[in-house]
């Protein structure tokens, strides 16, 4: 099993205050005026099953039980957050959800949504993270900052529960320097001293260079983390130990490699002289876990019905 944040505590504790006014506006742009249906179904109490249909890492909790609470619902979980969903060819009850019918029908496409989104993220960062593991790399595997505008939280979120790091979250975590960013001040040294001057102690800053010599440059510059982009395999192995091995007892900072990593070729890149791999192949179209909720007829000793 890999470690994962889940070890160390709830996640819940990690959400912004503003997190549950996103599930707010997102029940808003599904109902944004009446809603025949739930006038047709009324108020009466029912409970639905919220059923796993393929396999996958279940992430996303906190959101689907927020939905369901601005719906007027309960939601009992059987299964916790962070486990391996395993459908043997069928499918596995993981939550039963309470409430009145119109309520379990206006939050099921947004809650089913998140849920499916989270744990196709959480699904890919564990199973690339084993790979590594798996074959000795003992770095950070990180996502990166290319995700869905509106949904970064959740995308973030799923990353956690898989065990990969998050990377920054946004623009004002973390400085890094990229290619137009050192084009545009003039040279790698004037752009982290700029940085520097202006983020104070607090605010780490990091480069992407192109070579050995620009790695140099940043390095001596003050970076605290220097990107090797589109090395290639063997130039990264290269690159990466040369580095280290020049800099040791003079200057501490990070290496990251990115650029290209995917399942089918992040092992190939595996150098215990680099610190990190970042890829957006963790959270940018991943296949989505399958997730449906069925009302149930009869004390769930009925039929399913679609709902």
């Amino acid at each position: 099993m890999v470690g994962t944040p889940l070890d160390h505590g709830n996640l819940e504790h990690l959400l912004p205050a503003s997190w549950k006014s996103q599930i707010t506006a997102w029940l808003a742009e599904d109902t944004p005026s009446f809603d025949v249906g739930g006038f047709v179904v009324g108020s009466a109490p029912r409970t639905a099953t919220l059923w796993g249909k393929s396999t996958g890492i279940l992430a996303g909790v906190p959101f689907f039980n927020e939905v369901f609470k601005q719906c007027g619902c309960t939601v009992e979980w059987h299964s916790k957050e962070g486990s391996h969903v395993e459908t043997h060819g069928g499918k596995t009850a993981l939550a039963t959800v309470s409430g009145p019918a119109h309520g379990l029908l206006e939050g099921e496409r947004v809650a089913l949504n998140i849920l499916a989104r989270c744990s196709g993220v959480a699904t890919m960062s564990r199973r690339l993270l084993i790979n590594l593991r798996t074959a000795g790399y003992k770095g950070i595997l990180a996502g990166t900052r290319k995700t869905t505008p509106g949904f970064r939280l959740v995308e973030k979120y799923g990353m956690l529960v898989g065990g990969a790091d998050t990377h920054r979250m946004d623009l004002s975590t973390m400085t890094m320097l990229k290619d137009n960013h050192i084009w545009s001040r003039g040279s790698i040294t004037q752009a982290v001293k700029a940085a520097k001057a202006a983020g104070g102690f607090s605010l780490k800053v990091e480069v992407e260079v192109q070579s050995e010599e620009e790695a140099d440059e940043a390095i001596a510059a003050g970076a605290d983390i220097v990107m090797l982009d589109n090395f290639g395999e063997k130039g990264v192995k290269v690159a990466a130990k040369s580095l280290k091995e020049k800099w040791k007892g003079k200057r501490e900072f990070l290496l990251e490699v990115s650029g290209g990593l995917t399942e089918d070729n992040a092992e190939s890149y595996i150098c215990n002289d680099v610190d990190i791999l970042s890829t957006s192949s963790i959270h940018q179209g991943v296949r989505h876990i399958d997730f449906s909720l069925k009302i149930n007829v009869d004390g769930g000793k009925g039929p399913e019905v679609s709902s």
